[in-house]
């Protein structure tokens, strides 16, 4: 639903400030994604989930995104140029794109709850295992609701962070403060028109909803843009409970009549307060230390959760099990993917990020690459 979905807040340097709640609030985000994923398998109608509205975690990803981004970059892009800012950002995203695709793979030929035959050729898999790889939507499976990616579901979110880079580096990173007010102003026009249309904004994984990802990715990224570019920062000593609190009210607001009104509102209003509230509170040491694992762990969890969900799913269909079972399935599978997205990142997301960045020396380090 985008690091950038999530980008690296930028380590510390001696003129730069770091904000290490960002970085928190993006792990809490990644986590209400994974939960919200496995109770859609138990209950499809969203109204009656705690956390149906769990699916706007993707908009704070990509408003969020739009902040880091222009801090990380707008006044470095001219000196680095196109090619390498396009080669950090492969560096830091593109590595688990990969692993996603591999995981989804092995999940697809190794689920055990699966009930028919797969119905694909060799031949179907491997294009959508390509397409995956190179992220390149591919809507070829009906039994995944026709997803953008049926490897790997939430890699519709990366796809769109990708085109919203690759708009920042081309065009955004010159656009001046007044054209970034304007482009939000005619993003939001857009987004209420696509949910006044749909009835609400929850859509953009799959093929027959794919412009709506464009709507959702347009606004927010620019509003995190404009969040940075304005230097709007809402200082304070609440610590991280308040603004992470916030952000899980938000992804449990219930639903209503005329329900994508509260949603663009919370996307256009309460996700940039979050992140400037986030960019401007005063944490301690060990809030820092929270903060900082939820962020580093955010990104795998994100792109490895989905393999477990397919499966969680055709469980859910085939063995009908009672309430205590699936609770306890599902706080165990919440549990376990949180521990395989550590061992993950420690053993292949990080070490095979340093190795590229280290294959062709950079001049200096560029915040947001690590």
């Amino acid at each position: 639903m985008a690091h950038s979905v999530f980008p690296d807040v930028p380590a510390p340097q001696p003129t730069r400030q770091h904000f290490p709640a960002l970085d928190g609030l993006r792990g809490v985000a990644a986590l209400a994604v994974v939960v919200f994923h496995f109770m859609e398998m138990v209950i499809g109608n969203y109204s009656q989930l705690f956390i149906g509205h769990g699916w706007l975690a993707v908009d704070f990803f990509f408003c969020l995104s739009g902040f880091v981004i222009g801090y990380a970059y707008d006044d470095r892009i001219g000196s680095m140029g196109l090619r390498m800012f396009a080669r950090v950002r492969l560096i830091r995203l593109h590595p688990m794109v990969v692993f996603g695709s591999v995981l989804g793979l092995i999940a697809l030929y190794a689920d055990p709850f699966r009930a028919t035959p797969l119905g694909l050729s060799p031949g179907q898999v491997s294009l959508i295992f390509l397409a995956s790889v190179f992220l390149i939507p591919y809507p070829a499976m009906q039994e995944r609701s026709f997803c953008l990616f049926s490897l790997n579901s939430p890699a519709w979110s990366l796809f769109w962070e990708y085109i919203a880079n690759i708009v920042y580096a081309l065009f955004l990173c010159r656009l001046g403060r007044r054209g970034v007010v304007v482009a939000t102003v005619v993003a939001a026009a857009i987004l209420c028109a696509v949910g006044y249309t749909q009835g609400n904004l929850w859509a953009g994984f799959n093929g027959e909803t794919f412009w709506v990802g464009a709507a959702r990715v347009n606004f927010s990224f620019l509003a995190g843009l404009l969040v940075y570019r304005s230097g709007f920062l809402i200082k304070t000593r609440l610590g991280f409970t308040a603004p992470a609190v916030l952000l899980a009210l938000a992804l449990m607001t219930p639903y209503a009549t005329g329900g994508w009104i509260r949603e663009a509102t919370v996307i256009m209003l309460v996700f940039p307060a979050l992140v400037m509230l986030g960019a401007g509170v005063t944490l301690n040491e060990r809030s820092k230390r929270f903060c900082k694992f939820a962020g580093d762990i955010s990104y795998p969890l994100y792109t490895t959760h989905y393999a477990v969900i397919y499966a969680f799913g055709n469980y859910v269909d085939t063995k009908h099990p009672g309430t205590a079972e699936l609770t306890l399935v599902i706080v165990g599978g919440v549990v376990a993917t949180v521990a395989f997205a550590y061992v993950v990142m420690r053993c292949y997301d990080m070490p095979l990020r340093s190795y590229l960045s280290r294959e062709k020396p950079m001049s200096g380090r560029v915040p947001g690459a690590n």
